[in-house]
């Protein structure tokens, strides 16, 4: 029987086990599922089956900055105690330094990466038997700035790993003191103000005509005259752009300020051009199901006292 890349999936969800120990077992059981499951649990991937149903909503997020490349990574866990211990901050950061020396193109193609004797998939797997908990490597980013041109790639990690930022500029390089730390107060800004675009021309035409929609309503409603409505909407629309394109936000250190002219102001004084090329924030968790079982009912859980 064929093994499709399918049936591959369905089993590596069901079991939490490595793509290729997923399509072995289905070839090993002529493509019947529940066979295939009993059989990388006879291989000791079983620790793994019974934790793939777990919600993983804790974790860590992780940076790492080599040469012209950066990678930020967010790999979850069940419980905070895990995140916190040596072993699995060691692990996300081994993660976060294999997909920025590798590049990969998404999770699936990272997971298939050699990583001590096997793929980064099977290493994941082996953990969850020693740790005892489901593990999860949920997403990254990954920036590059021109080997030939100035740029630089600065992280940001806050809260023990709790929030990650990465930021790419481009125009000046890591030499440039002043132009360092500015990246690293851009990277906290996007920490702590957390904005969408880096630009407003970065903002999808549908959007703006979405909000701009939006805030006209809410003038009609208010009952302001319909000739300055478009007017109003406008005014708000400038606001939105203040809110969630960094370039146009107040910055956190000197609100009278906005970032774009901190840029500018970088780039005069190195005479270069320096941009924000891009960013990204994560936090961890962030649109993920917590766990809300009581710490009672998990211990009479486990002592099979339900």
């Amino acid at each position: 029987m064929q093994i499709t890349s399918e049936m591959v999936k369905e089993l590596r969800e069901k079991t939490g086990a490595g793509l290729m120990d997923c399509k072995a077992a289905l070839a090993s059981a002529g493509g019947e599922m529940e066979k295939a499951i009993d059989n990388l649990r006879t291989k000791g991937l079983a620790a793994a089956a019974k934790k793939s149903s777990r919600i993983a909503s804790e974790g860590l997020v992780c940076a790492h900055v080599e040469g012209n490349s950066g990678t930020l990574v967010e790999v979850n866990c069940e419980t905070d105690f895990v995140a916190k211990t040596e072993e699995f901050a060691g692990l996300v950061r081994e993660v976060a330094a294999l997909v920025n020396l590798k590049g990969p193109k998404d999770v699936d193609e990272a997971l298939l990466l050699p990583a001590g004797g096997g793929t980064l998939g099977e290493k994941l797997t082996e953990r969850v038997a020693k740790i005892g908990e489901r593990i999860s490597f949920r997403r990254f980013a990954r920036f590059e700035v021109g080997k030939d041109a100035p740029g630089m790639i600065v992280p940001y990690i806050h809260a023990g790993g709790k929030i990650g930022v990465l930021v790419a500029l481009s125009g000046t390089g890591p030499e440039n003191a002043g132009a360092a730390a500015l990246a690293k107060d851009l990277a906290m800004q996007v920490a702590a103000a957390n904005p969408v675009y880096v630009s407003r021309k970065d903002v999808p035409a549908s959007v703006v005509e979405h909000e701009k929609s939006i805030y006209r309503e809410q003038a009609k409603a208010s009952g302001k005259p319909e000739k300055i409505l478009d007017k109003i909407a406008e005014g708000k629309l400038e606001k939105y752009f203040g809110d969630f394109c960094i370039i146009e936000q107040a910055f956190i250190k000197d609100p009278d300020r906005k970032v774009g002219t901190l840029l500018a102001e970088a780039g005069k004084a190195a005479g270069v051009e320096v941009r924000l090329e891009s960013f990204v924030r994560y936090q961890v968790g962030e649109g993920l199901e917590k766990r809300s079982t009581d710490l009672a009912a998990e211990v009479a859980k486990q002592l099979g006292q339900e």
